[in-house]
Order: C-alpha cells, then sequence, then structure tokens
C-alpha cells in the first residue's frame, strides 16, 4: 500500500508510535524510531507497522520496556494481546533473533539502524508479509519537531479520527503472517550480520548469500553419521608430535625417576642453605628422590592437514550454467565450505587444520575476492587457528611446503581448477576437481577420474562431495 498524500502518511506514522508495546507514549524513544523508520524507507522497502519497528529496535538494543501502557484509543485487547503473544512472544523465544540481535549489538553508528532495516526486510520476505511505502520527507519533517509535540498531535488524531485503517489491517497482517513461521530468520540472515556482508555491496552480499544457502542444501544430503571410507584406500603413517600425546588420569604410583615438575615437595626438606652439596644433590645424582609417576595410558590424535588450493584459472569458472542455481566457482566454494563443516563434525577427536591456498598470477590477484569471502566463512576456524587462508604466487613454494607438512600430519589436497595441473608433492594424497563443464569432474592422482553415476549437473556435485568425503574420513 502506498500513501500518497502527505498529511495522511504523518498521521499513519504518529498513529503507529501509539500502539508499540515498548515505547508506547515515551518521548526519549522517539528520535531512535523515526531513524530506523527513515532508514528502511532510505533502501526503498516498505514499511511494517511502525509499532513492530519500535519494538523490535527496543528489543535489541537493551532498552527496558514501558511498565505501564496507555490506553489507545480503537486499539482492542484482543488485537493487542495477539500481537503481544504470537508475534513478540515468537521474537522472544526465537534463538536465531537472539543471534542476530546480538550480531547488532556490536555495530556502530548508523550501521544499526542499517542492519535492523536488514533484519526486517529479510523477516518480512520470509513471512511474505505485505507493508506500507510514502515519502520519507515525512520522517524527516518529523525529526525536527519535538517528541511530546508528536506524541500529543498522535494521541489526539486517536481520539478524534480514530485508528488509521490501515494500522488494523496491517497488524492482523502480521500477526497472521508471524503464527506460520516456525523460525523468524535463516541461519543465513544472521550469518550475514554476524559476518557484515548485510550491510555489503550488492555483489559481494549475493555471492556470500548463494555460497551459505548452497552450503546448505549440500550438507542435507550428506547423512549425519561419518560416511563410510572407501575400500582400498591409501593410508600415510605419520610421526606422532610429543604436543599430541596427552596423558590419561591422574597419578598411579610413586617412582625414583621424573621430571622435576613431578618431584614429591617432600623431598625439598634434603636442601640445606649452607652446605654444597647438600643431601639433596647426592641423592638426585643416586637416583633416591621420589617423583609422581603417572600411568602408562596414552591418548594419540591424529594430525590430518586438508589443503584446498584454487588455481588461478578458476575465473573462467565465474560462468552460470542453465542447468546449475549459481555460478560453477560459487558452487566450489559452497562445496568446499561444507566438506570443512562436515570433516570438523566428524573428524572432532583429530588434530584437524585446513587450508585453502589461492594462487595468483604475475602481476595480478583473479581470486581476490573468494578468498575475502572465505575469509569471512571461516572467521572462527582462523581465530582458533584451525583453517588458514593465504595468496601465494609460487606453485613450487605450495608444493614444497606441503610436502614438508606431509611429515608430521596426514595431508589431503584438493586442486580445484578450471584445468586441473597442481602435480602431486611427495607423500601427501591429492585429487583433483576440474569445472571446465557444467558437470564437474573428479580426479584420483594421475588424473583417474571417478565414474559418477548421475548425468544432472546437480546430482553430480552431490557425488563429488560424498565421494570426497569417502575417501579422507
Amino acid at each position: 500500500m502506498e500513501l500518497r498524500d502527505l498529511d495522511d502518511a504523518r498521521n499513519y506514522v504518529l498513529q503507529g508510535l501509539w500502539l508499540s508495546r515498548s515505547a508506547a507514549g515515551a518521548p526519549e524513544q522517539l528520535a531512535s524510531t523515526l531513524e530506523w523508520i527513515n532508514c528502511i524507507l532510505a533502501e526503498g522497502d516498505p514499511l511494517p507497522p511502525i509499532g513492530f519497528v519500535a519494538d523490535l529496535g527496543l528489543m535489541i538494543f537493551g532498552n527496558e520496556p514501558a511498565r505501564e501502557l496507555p490506553t489507545v484509543p480503537g486499539w482492542t485487547p484482543v488485537l493487542a494481546d495477539h500481537y503481544l503473544h504470537h508475534v513478540l512472544g515468537k521474537f522472544y523465544a526465537d534463538a536465531l533473533f537472539e543471534r542476530a540481535g546480538y550480531a547488532l549489538t556490536r555495530y556502530d553508528g548508523k550501521d544499526r539502524a542499517r542492519g535492523l532495516a536488514y533484519l526486517i526486510k529479510q523477516f518480512r520476505a520470509r513471512a511474505n508479509l505485505d507493508g506500507v511505502s510514502f515519502s520519507n520527507a515525512v520522517i524527516r519533517s518529523l525529526l525536527k519537531s519535538q517528541p511530546n509535540d508528536l506524541l500529543n498531535e498522535g494521541y489526539e488524531s486517536l481520539s478524534t479520527d480514530g485508528l488509521h485503517p490501515l494500522l488494523i489491517s496491517q497488524y492482523e497482517s502480521l500477526i497472521s503472517a508471524t503464527r506460520k513461521l516456525s523460525e523468524v530468520l535463516g541461519p543465513e540472515d544472521v550469518i550475514a550480520l554476524e559476518q557484515r556482508t548485510a550491510l555489503a555491496d550488492m555483489s559481494r552480499y549475493v555471492a556470500h548469500r548463494q555460497i551459505l544457502t548452497l552450503t546448505a542444501l549440500f550438507e542435507s544430503h550428506l547423512p549425519q553419521r561419518p560416511v563410510r571410507p572407501l575400500i582400498g584406500r591409501r593410508e600415510v603413517p605419520t610421526r606422532i608430535l610429543d604436543e599430541d600425546q596427552y596423558p590419561v588420569g591422574g597419578y598411579s604410583s610413586i617412582s625414583n625417576r621424573g621430571s622435576i615438575e613431578s618431584l614429591l615437595h617432600s623431598q625439598l626438606a634434603y636442601m640445606e642453605p649452607v652446605e654444597s652439596p647438600d643431601l639433596f644433590d647426592v641423592k638426585f645424582v643416586r637416583d633416591e628422590l621420589f617423583y609422581y609417576a603417572r600411568d602408562e595410558n596414552q591418548f594419540l590424535r591424529r594430525r590430518r592437514v586438508f589443503a584446498f588450493v584454487f588455481d588461478s584459472n578458476l575465473v573462467q569458472a565465474r560462468f552460470k550454467d542453465a542447468e546449475l542455481p549459481a555460478q560453477r566457482i560459487v558452487l566450489a566454494c559452497s562445496s568446499v565450505l561444507a566438506i570443512i563443516r562436515k570433516l570438523t563434525n566428524w573428524l572432532a577427536s583429530d588434530a584437524l587444520a585446513f587450508e585453502l591456498h589461492f594462487l595468483r598470477d604475475d602481476n595480478t590477484d583473479p581470486l581476490a575476492d573468494e578468498a575475502e569471502l572465505f575469509s569471512l566463512l571461516l572467521l572462527e576456524a582462523i581465530a582458533n587457528k584451525t583453517a588458514t587462508v593465504t595468496r601465494t604466487q609460487s606453485r613450487q613454494d605450495l608444493l614444497a611446503s606441503l610436502a614438508r607438512t606431509s611429515r608430521q600430519a596426514q595431508v589431503h589436497i584438493l586442486d580445484i581448477a578450471h584445468q586441473c595441473s597442481l602435480p602431486e608433492p611427495e607423500g601427501t594424497l591429492r585429487h583433483g576437481l576440474e569445472l571446465s563443464t557444467a558437470r564437474p569432474t573428479l580426479f584420483h592422482e594421475n588424473r583417474v577420474p571417478f565414474e559418477l553415476a548421475s548425468d544432472d549437473p546437480l546430482e553430480a556435485w552431490f557425488e563429488v562431495i560424498h565421494t570426497l568425503l569417502e575417501s579422507w574420513i
């Protein structure tokens, strides 16, 4: 619905402010609410009910709700009760909304209003909710007036003219749409707010959202439990380092051999401040000091490194095939993210490391956008040092680095390219993923292709991910 009459739009806004369950009649909240409304209109999006925008904003940014709600002429108790329980109650109980709200509290300045506008936009799209549009010149004129004067004008309009008919229909539509939702936001909406791509330029936002959506699609086609390993796969023995050995249990006995950290405190009584050598030194030389001894059990963790190498010729894979829901390179990025998530879940007892290498040309960095996207998508893993995103120009240095890593861990390499050309470093297990056509091709070492059963390109992507996980588990 579009309100072309400016006076009618002004009346709609001022009356809507009184229908907020958190800030009705509170002049100190008026300026913030008008700023949020102005940001939504500036983005070109239609408005849900004004009071609903105020309630969401105050729920997120931590203001206390009003203790005593004023009586609003024309606002029936039944409609108010349904709005409070079926709309606000669902938002209060929704875990994804709580995450989104926490992400928004870390924004600063005008980004808070933009983030709230994005959140409301995604909720409207998810609920298929209609809205009202009008010129934001109305909001700019209201921002120049005194809050008490505006609230008095709105209440007087409610008393004389009655509740605006659009407000009643908007709240009824909001209640009906929200009751049909299981969740008010999608996981990809929350991640976009957490990683701040919701405020990025449109191309970056679309790519980020497509990767998250396709990753969820790929994960839905994978089993919850680890897949069965392939028969006849190669295993690489690895040297277990000292830091990978953790004693199990406490001290089980007393011994005359051990480290200084496990020395019994009572043995320090043999130290003499004057004599040298003292009785402590003599007992130490004769191995007569007593130490706590642990049991013999050891818990060993396998060191696993998964390296994903993105060739610079992947710029040719920025191509949208009619048979696929996104560009080939977006599908490749989604596959990598789905594989990392599954391996992290299935191999939780192993020492895992994920390395993403983006190869550069002589003077250009063609995959800089994809590298930046993965820096956001793997933000938590990068922070806890289980994942790294690097850009390298020398292919030989990369091969030498992977060969050195294979001396201390089992290394799996996935070479992703328009046409695979990365040789296999010594001591590693390598697979190649070629994106020269809409249907991906997965290679063993020595460029022996896997036989994929499906002719459908999208189904072939599902098979590629499943086959890789079977080879790596």
